[in-house]
């Protein structure tokens, strides 16, 4: 006897819908079970973990500022995958366009260049030089496939430890706060190239104003032109989209840069409007958790907002759950992790019928 998965003609759409739903019900429930396991109330941990967060406006702020970043490195990252591209190192390409508009906060500090204009271009020129900063780093894996047939899922992820060692490298030498005590931390940004709270003594700024906008562009683009009809095509039929005329190089690099370009925005939002400054670490791993954020939401722009304010949830309620009941472990990764194994699951069975093929049948 053995087990056979059959591709399904035509997957059914609401079953394609139900998927991420079953797939996080499922994963609570695991997630429940090793937390009895380790001697404590699932009941509390649920409550710790996915209702407290909801149940204060500091926590729902944080919870808003959390998911930014998370969500708009998916919204990227939906394009390449959805061209069957695989973008692995988004955690590079936030750090590097963190760092690159981090750079102009630093050269313009204390009001250095800004004698002629002021300093009202530096906050928009700091999230372009993000943006640029993070396409032309997802360009080289892009052009390694494209020219030599590299893979672009080793080159990209890769590229996330160059580009961490690089930041860590530049704020513990040239970089580095004079007045930092010897930490290896950059000068603190000028109110010029940090980004404005939208409420008053909160910490909800204007970079979540910008996730939203480039979901709605993203949803209009994939929906709605041409080239989001080429990107669709390319994933689902590569030959097809070749015998069209479509050039596979062309939407490899587009893809690329579309999503570099804003896994580097997120990046520099991330750093001019929460950390206000460069340090060794800028990321506790948005790049790869905005995987699980994009697959839990369908490759579609408007399901990954909600995908992305559910990971968030798991960062800000399980580092509550952590203090709160003492576990002696890492909660938010572990159900995270739990997550992805059952958004993949749930996939497999949308795609796939299974079938058990007995020694008969063969």
């Amino acid at each position: 006897m053995r087990i056979d998965l059959e591709p399904r003609a035509e997957p059914s759409r609401w079953a394609s819908i139900a998927a991420p739903v079953v797939a996080l019900l499922l994963a609570i429930a695991i997630g429940g079970v090793v937390v009895g396991l380790l001697g404590k109330s699932p009941v509390q941990a649920f409550s710790v973990y996915f209702i407290d967060p909801l149940s204060a406006s500091w926590s729902l702020q944080a919870l808003a500022v959390k998911a930014s970043p998370l969500i708009l490195i998916a919204v990227g990252l939906s394009f390449c995958f959805r061209a069957n591209l695989w973008n692995i190192g988004a955690e590079g390409q936030f750090i590097v366009g963190g760092a690159l508009g981090g750079w102009l906060a630093l050269a313009t500090h204390d009001g250095a260049y800004q004698q002629t204009l002021g300093g009202w271009w530096i906050l928009p020129a700091m999230m372009l030089l993000g943006i640029l900063g993070g396409a032309l780093y997802a360009m080289i894996p892009a052009i390694l496939r494209v020219t030599l047939g590299v893979s672009e899922i080793l080159s990209s992820l890769m590229l996330v430890y160059i580009a961490g060692y690089g930041l860590d490298y530049l704020v513990r030498g040239p970089w580095r706060d004079p007045q930092g005590f010897n930490f290896p931390v950059s000068v603190t940004f000028d109110p010029e190239a940090t980004l404005p709270s939208l409420i008053a003594d909160g910490r909800l700024h204007a970079g979540v104003l910008l996730t939203l906008a480039a979901v709605l562009i993203a949803s209009v683009v994939l929906a709605k032109t041409m080239f989001g009809y080429e990107v669709r095509l390319f994933g689902a039929a590569p030959k097809a989209a070749r015998f069209a005329g479509f050039s596979e190089r062309t939407i490899t690099l587009a893809v690329f840069a579309i999503s570099g370009g804003l896994a580097g925005l997120a990046g520099i939002i991330e750093v001019s409007g929460q950390i206000n400054q460069l340090q060794p670490s800028i990321s506790p791993g948005y790049g790869f958790t905005a995987i699980i954020v994009a697959f839990l939401g369908r490759l579609a722009p408007f399901g990954i907002l909600l995908a992305g304010l559910v990971l968030a949830l798991t960062f800000i309620g399980g580092e509550g759950a952590q203090v709160a009941m003492k576990l002696p472990l890492d909660l938010t990764s572990a159900f995270q992790g739990i997550l992805l194994m059952c958004v993949l699951a749930a996939d497999v069975f949308t795609r796939y019928r299974v079938r058990i093929v007995t020694g008969a049948a063969r």
